[in-house]
């Protein structure tokens, strides 16, 4: 069932990649439904804190009418970075799966585990790894290309 549902998260971090953002997805499910969706979109919003999870966040406290996401779950195909991390915190969410690591802004255990800080009044469980290979493979190609592209503009 995990699968599935990173699987839907790919797919919005396609949408992403297609609008020209950092291709990232992700989905809110709560009793095995997806209740939120959201990809990266800080560029064409002009909001530092549009990420992908903080779009799901949104898009599910919207639904259930209540910013509390208690017995949800977030499926992210990277990572998630401290402000997201503080987001899922205080929404609540119960469980964090997430692809492939993030070695220069990941917060649950890359660079820091903010989950992990026993001072915290929410601990979140945390998995990460779900289909790392492909996670990772869709960001290391978008940022290939728009090297090849800075490159090209270089010349």
């Amino acid at each position: 069932m995990d699968d599935s549902f990173m699987r839907a998260a790919l797919e919005l971090a396609g949408q992403a990649q297609a609008a020209g953002e950092v291709p990232v997805g992700a989905v809110v499910v709560r009793d095995g439904v997806i209740i939120g969706r959201g990809f990266n979109a800080p560029i064409s919003r002009h909001d530092p804190s549009a990420h992908a999870e903080m779009m799901a966040l949104r898009d599910a406290a919207q639904r259930l009418g209540n910013y509390r996401l208690a017995d949800c779950e977030l499926f992210v195909t990277l990572e998630p970075c401290l402000m997201c991390a503080g987001a899922i915190m205080h929404a609540r969410i119960a469980r964090v799966v997430y692809g492939a690591g993030d070695p220069k802004t990941g917060a649950c255990g890359s660079v820091l585990d903010a989950f992990a800080e026993p001072r915290l009044n929410h601990h979140t469980e945390v998995a990460g790894g779900l289909l790392a290979e492909e996670c990772g493979a869709m960001l290391s190609d978008f940022f290939a290309k728009r090297r090849a592209e800075q490159r090209k503009e270089d010349r």
